[in-house]
């Protein structure tokens, strides 16, 4: 264990089964290995971490999630490569998952910054982004 280090990150979804395809897809392209499942909720562990996915209650789904308000913005996961990022860019067309920023894919990030940003389904963004890239300026 590293202090410090994120335990894990849960989100409320409005459509755990939408979400769990999108997510269960994409995290074990990543690695992460399924790590609980029950009947409101899906999760996935990669080494220490792990990332939950919860149903909303029907009550709480208006209004809708929105990156752009107060609360989470997207999350960003590391690839392995530039290649990498290009392989799940064409594996994100194919399963027709919406890929952010398009005229300036993949430097959307700026000059050196390799990467894709796509939608879950619910409009989280979700950032993969290659190792050799720079830091990030966080303006978007």
């Amino acid at each position: 264990m590293t202090v410090g280090l994120l335990h894990h990150i849960e989100l409320y979804v409005s459509d755990l089964k939408k979400s769990a395809k999108f997510w269960g897809w994409l995290l074990e392209s990543l690695g992460y290995e399924k790590f609980q499942e029950w009947d409101e909720g899906k999760s996935w562990k990669l080494g220490d971490t792990y990332i939950v996915f919860v149903q909303t209650e029907e009550k709480y789904l208006d209004p809708p999630y929105h990156r752009k308000r107060v609360g989470l913005n997207h999350l960003a996961f590391h690839a392995k490569s530039a290649t990498h990022i290009d392989e799940m860019t064409e594996a994100f067309k194919q399963k027709q998952v919406p890929i952010l920023y398009k005229a300036t894919h993949p430097y959307a990030g700026g000059e050196g910054y390799y990467a894709v940003y796509v939608e879950d389904p619910d409009r989280i963004k979700v950032e993969l982004v290659a190792p050799e890239s720079r830091v990030l300026n966080h303006d978007k």
